[in-house]
């Protein structure tokens, strides 16, 4: 058994978490030998009682390992763990990383630029734009956008960054073969040709308030800050910001309408500390030494020369009903562009991400350049 397999197994083993087996690695060196350990050799562990070292000694009689390891193969996953190269380094840093982290897609060197993007399920159209414009900014520049592939501001987040061609993760508070919310099947198979989608539950886990806190645990610990979208006093992106104080991490929170309940969350956060997010280069500017402004792409007002950028049928024919002596209302470039609402709102969106264009008060549009 090498040791891949030994902390699967150990993570089936119900009651042994993070540091329970951290503590057995200091005592015995590695997981295989913790596997291997009679009940009287783990009672003299610190922390390890009675029944922890029962349900270790006789592992065997509970956890079918050969299936979950069939399970993984057959799924296309992977296990990885804390010695691995590719294990988020910033989430080796919080008390209690999980001992294995199931993945489909790739976690590459450039994950240690992330930023976590939450907020509650139930949104409002304002909560879910400013999301997708936030996670498109933020993942145009290089930065990896993490969330939990929930409904509402966390699917919002994928998408927005995946438009931008840029990576995202999604953290589940399942098991990675469990689709939640079921409508989500096609969006996480995108992303993790995308980026990462990733889990610490073993197969045919399903999600409960527990599991998806812990969830929530992960999307904090492997970022180096989380944004806030929308949330009103009770919603879960509340204890992923909490964990993210917990662990040093900065907290942004985007304001909204002082009448919505979904922002008091939002606002609530900002009064405590967190600081006020209206776009990227508010989250930006706070890892100036990872992204300066020099190594981001010049604004076409600033050099007077439209970047070289290749742009969709549908942005391209936005982009020519557009003047950049006068400005145009979205009914205009509907009007001008013959395309739908719905498709020249992406693509004035898209437009405004490339500095191609810039939106005026009153959702009035000028080309620049």
């Amino acid at each position: 058994m090498d040791s891949h397999e030994a902390f699967v197994a150990l993570n089936l083993i119900e009651g042994v978490g993070p540091v329970r087996v951290r503590q057995l690695l200091e005592h015995f060196g590695e997981a295989p030998a913790i596997l291997s350990a009679s009940k009287h050799q783990l009672t003299h562990v610190r922390g390890i009682g009675e029944d922890t070292a029962d349900s270790i000694a006789g592992w065997e009689k509970d956890v079918d390992l050969a299936a979950e390891m069939k399970r993984i193969a057959d799924f296309g996953c992977r296990v990885i763990i804390q010695s691995d190269a590719e294990y988020p380094a910033l989430l080796r840093e919080i008390y209690d990383p999980p001992i294995v982290l199931y993945v489909k897609g790739a976690l590459t060197s450039a994950d240690k630029n992330a930023v976590a993007m939450v907020g509650s399920r139930q949104t409002t159209h304002y909560g879910i734009e400013t999301a997708r414009k936030l996670a498109y900014q933020l993942a145009y520049v290089g930065v990896t956008v993490v969330s939990g592939g929930a409904r509402g501001i966390d699917t919002a987040a994928h998408q927005g960054a995946m438009s931008a061609k840029g990576r995202t993760i999604c953290v589940l508070g399942t098991g990675i073969n469990i689709v939640f919310p079921p409508e989500n099947q096609e969006l996480f198979e995108r992303i993790a040709t995308q980026g990462a989608v990733m889990t610490q539950f073993p197969f045919n886990r399903n999600g409960d308030r527990q599991t998806f806190a812990i969830r929530n645990r992960i999307v904090a610990g492997m970022t180096l800050g989380t944004v806030v979208v929308e949330a009103n006093m009770t919603s879960g992106a509340l204890i992923t910001a909490n964990f993210a104080t917990e662990y040093g991490r900065q907290v942004f929170a985007v304001p909204g309408r002082i009448d919505s309940p979904r922002s008091k969350g939002c606002h609530d956060l900002i009064k405590k500390g967190a600081k006020l997010c209206e776009g990227a280069e508010d989250v930006l500017s706070e890892f100036e030494y990872l992204f300066p402004a020099s190594n981001r792409p010049a604004s076409p007002s600033a050099t007077g020369v439209l970047p070289a950028l290749e742009l969709g049928e549908n942005e391209q024919k936005v982009f020519d009903t557009l003047k950049s002596d006068d400005e145009s209302s979205v009914d205009e470039v509907i009007r001008a562009s013959g395309l739908p609402s719905s498709a020249v709102s992406v693509a004035l969106l898209s437009l405004e991400m490339k500095r191609l264009v810039r939106q005026l008060p009153g959702k009035m549009f000028l080309k620049l350049g």
